[in-house]
């Protein structure tokens, strides 16, 4: 089923924006096959082929996992939220909003040792997070930085950057990616 919804909310949003495939993959990165298998839902995209693809369509990766249209207030269900499963780790995309800035609330959990490398997002993003339980090491402009349980920690998000559980036991957080609205006609 969520592969189906994927596969239409990315055409749609393609060609609401008059993208060819080829246009679609120089902004995304993501291959032409790739966004192929995406767009007939044969494949289960991951959290950064998603991002890289809803960052190039100027939407959040909730807009490309949901459902239905957005009403005034949308209370979200447990059993709804889109789990993305790392190894032994899990991202789960609690809810987004794309207008009228792109905002995205994650829950994370890592498995100790595992880590998860997250893209360069567009200028002016910001990620806010706060550790729920274990220790989160963060990795943003070649730096770590280790944020312990019942800390929290805001960084500019528009280069690559890292989350690391460096510890014996599993890390879990909370996380917000807030990214501006672009100006141009995407």
């Amino acid at each position: 089923m969520i592969n189906a919804t994927i596969a239409s909310n990315v055409r749609a949003h393609r060609a609401h924006r008059g993208l060819t495939l080829d246009a679609l993959a120089a902004r995304s990165g993501v291959s032409r096959g790739m966004l192929v298998q995406v767009e007939q839902g044969r494949t289960n995209p991951s959290v950064s082929t998603l991002t890289r693809i809803a960052s190039a369509l100027g939407v959040t990766v909730a807009r490309l996992v949901e459902v239905s249209d957005v009403p005034v207030v949308r209370v979200i269900p447990p059993e709804q939220a889109v789990s993305f499963e790392m190894g032994e780790s899990r991202a789960r995309l609690l809810i987004g909003a794309d207008v009228p800035m792109i905002l995205e609330l994650w829950e994370w959990t890592l498995a100790p040792g595992e880590h998860h490398n997250g893209d360069a997002h567009p200028a002016g993003t910001r990620e806010m997070l706060t550790v729920l339980s274990g220790e989160l090491t963060l990795t943003v402009y070649g730096g770590d930085h280790v944020v312990q349980t019942g800390s929290a920690a805001l960084f500019t998000a528009d280069r690559p950057h890292r989350y690391a559980n460096r510890g014996t036991g599993e890390t879990r957080f909370i996380m917000v990616v807030s990214e501006p609205r672009e100006a141009d006609d995407r």
